[in-house]
């Protein structure tokens, strides 16, 4: 539990605190192995690309949920409940959750010799903890992931779960690795104590892999460590098995996926005679987790989270969830399975455009169908994956029929037909406890009794024929879907039974595949603890105030008539683009059932939008753009097709300019 220092410190402790709120840290801290992001950020800030596009590297990792993961409340709060039903095991949860994201202040200790604890007086968000609560609060930092060392153990199961290796270099030896040769070693050494040095490692997905497969340890019935441990995450893993890791078809890693990239940049302010340089990685770090984002947003004093433009990185989070998955009805027929009654039959397929499963990560995430069916006059004849709503007409984030969204069971993947609205297609992974038992508490968690999530293409459907990288039961199918024979590497055919009227002469079907940073039973299983635990109930306060609950990652629509036959078969548009520098032409296509488009739209990604088949369009700036095609037919109906799109520009040509000065 809590090791108390001294009562003086306690009582000064309390006084100045208020319950569950992170207190302010100076991002300008130095440790014998670590340096804050703010002294990085007064030579890696005010830079730009060759057309004048600012790319400061500090300024965009502020606003991440990598920048903030010892402010995010929800890790705070689920960190502390952790605590409260293992009390026992609070040694292993301290070092196990903080590894990752506490990265700097955990690794410090080490070389210090002391234990590492985050709660309490002494610990780590304690604001008298001079550094190490500087270091814990600055997060998944410069100096923690430039420093991690490119050892044989990188990719393994022994370099992952936290296992990266910090060398114990002090001064001058602390290396500073970055994806460029020939670094410029002087102005850093003298401005930082650091040396730069090129190593492919620092652009590879290992690197990633080193939080992003975590195994965390499992219990007995009696609440005692085993040896055995539980795949918490393994999107490294997902990705080595699918079609995106290195040799791949598609091959791209993790940091080209999410990294966004630039040319021309000079990626330090100082000297001003830096050669430019291309493929430059912002350092934004999308992903899929709008919810934390908007929280951080509106409790920046609470949080203590700086200036970083939290809008702009919801905005392109969710540019990247609309890139990782498409939806299509594929089919629709009508059949009377009893004389004179009608049903509709539909099936959606959705597709996963990513390189790891959908959703990937901590298993907090689901995604899940919403599909409705109305008939001519608009009347509602079935809904499946509803949103609940509050007496204000607030969604909740709860799903209406979904089992564990009433804090009893989880909704079994549906192979065969959907019939009723208490049924929904959610993808997602439930934990089981060593006794069979599901459990929101990750300690508690011994294996999966569900992982439908979809898989990533080339992932190896069957592991008694296609080849597996690793360890299966890390990344295996589990339950209904393994038995689904729609359930395929790369997408999910899902079929809908809807009874029809006498009456019925055409049916307006919509479909939307939807995203939730925190599924609605997790949450619930989190604020048993408010009582008993500040950090939940601050939690509980900040997500009641944010207005995210879900993200729609794809949607689509069709129109049938009584027959079965899609009279209205929305557009499936794709589209072609050449780039020749910064200026891009795009030709744009696409089918309906009649051949009837009315209109083009696009939207290039960067704020511009054009209109027409071909259009053309001229970047401001080099780097990567989700482009999205929407076209509109005759009956009003909508289909969209989205890519990334990589503009490149010619790096402009260093002009002479003052010599090296000396940092502080």
């Amino acid at each position: 539990m809590c090791h108390l220092r001294n009562l003086t410190l306690a009582i000064l402790a309390l006084a100045c605190c208020a319950v569950g709120t992170v207190q302010a840290a100076d991002p300008f801290f130095d440790t014998t192995h670590f340096s804050g992001s703010a002294n990085c950020g007064t030579c890696h800030n005010g830079i730009v690309d060759a057309n004048g596009n600012d790319v400061s590297i500090e300024t965009a990792w502020s606003a991440t949920i990598m920048g903030n993961s010892a402010r995010d409340p929800l890790w705070r709060a689920k960190f502390a409940t952790e605590i409260l039903r293992n009390p026992q095991h609070e040694a292993v949860l301290n070092d196990k959750c903080t590894r990752c994201h506490a990265p700097m202040a955990n690794q410090q200790s080490v070389f210090d010799g002391i234990a590492p604890q985050y709660f309490g007086v002494g610990g780590f968000e304690d604001p008298n903890n001079i550094p190490l609560h500087d270091a814990a609060m600055d997060g998944v930092s410069c100096t923690l992931c430039h420093q991690i060392a490119d050892v044989p153990e990188l990719g393994t199961d022994a370099g992952e779960s936290g296992h990266y290796v910090i060398e114990d270099l002090l001064g001058f030896d602390r290396p500073a690795y970055g994806q460029y040769t020939n670094p410029r070693i002087n102005p850093m050494q003298m401005s930082s104590v650091f040396t730069p040095q090129h190593s492919a490692h620092a652009s590879d997905s290992t690197l990633c892999g080193t939080c992003h497969n975590l195994k965390t340890p499992v219990l007995n019935a009696g609440g005692q460590l085993t040896a055995d441990k539980f795949p918490e995450q393994m999107v490294y893993s997902e990705w080595e098995n699918s079609a995106f890791a290195d040799g791949g078809a598609e091959a791209s890693s993790c940091q080209q996926c999410h990294m966004d990239r630039a040319n021309g940049v000079r990626i330090s302010n100082r000297p001003r005679n830096l050669p430019r340089r291309d493929n430059f990685a912002r350092h934004g770090f999308y992903g899929g987790n709008t919810l934390i984002l908007d929280i951080l947003d509106k409790n920046r004093a609470e949080l203590d989270v700086g200036n970083g433009d939290f809008i702009a990185a919801m905005d392109a989070t969710r540019a990247t969830l609309q890139s990782a998955a498409n939806l299509v009805i594929q089919e629709t027929v009508i059949e009377e399975l009893v004389p004179g009654e009608r049903d509709l039959v539909v099936r959606v397929r959705v597709d996963n455009n990513s390189g790891h499963k959908v959703p990937t990560s901590y298993p907090s995430r689901r995604a899940y169908i919403h599909l409705a069916a109305a008939d001519q006059d608009g009347v509602l004849m079935f809904e499946s994956g509803k949103l609940e709503t509050d007496a204000n007409g607030k969604p909740t984030g709860a799903i209406v029929g979904v089992d564990a969204d009433t804090g009893a069971g989880f909704e079994p993947h549906y192979g065969g037909e959907i019939t009723s609205a208490d049924q929904v297609q959610v993808y997602e992974a439930i934990m089981q406890d060593i006794s069979g038992n599901q459990t929101y508490t990750l300690l508690n968690a011994a294996s999966y009794s569900k992982d439908n999530r979809l898989l990533p293409r080339g992932f190896p459907r069957d592991p008694q024929t296609d080849p597996v990288v690793g360890n299966w039961n890390d990344i295996a199918i589990v339950g209904e879907a393994d038995l689904d024979a729609d359930f395929l590497a790369g997408s999910d055919l899902v079929t809908y039974r809807i009874p029809l009227g006498a009456n019925t002469t055409s049916v307006t079907v919509t479909a939307d595949f939807n995203y939730q940073t925190m599924a609605y039973g997790y949450y619930l299983d989190l604020i048993q603890d408010e009582a008993q635990v500040p950090e939940v109930a601050d939690f509980k306060r900040l997500y009641e105030a944010s207005d995210v609950r879900v993200e729609t990652i794809a949607s689509t629509s069709a129109v049938v008539d009584a027959g079965g036959t899609l009279i209205n078969l929305p557009p499936l548009p794709s589209f072609t683009v050449v780039c020749t520098d910064l200026a891009c032409t795009f030709n744009g296509s696409g089918s309906t059932d009649d051949g009837t488009i009315v209109s083009y739209a696009w939207d290039f990604g960067d704020g511009g939008t054009g209109a027409g088949s071909i259009v053309n369009h001229t970047y401001a700036a080099a780097g990567t753009y989700t482009v999205t095609l929407t076209l509109t037919d005759d009956g009003g109906l909508t289909g969209t097709a989205s890519q990334a799109v990589t503009v490149t520009a010619p790096a402009a040509i260093p002009g002479p300019g003052p010599g090296p000065r000396r940092g502080r």
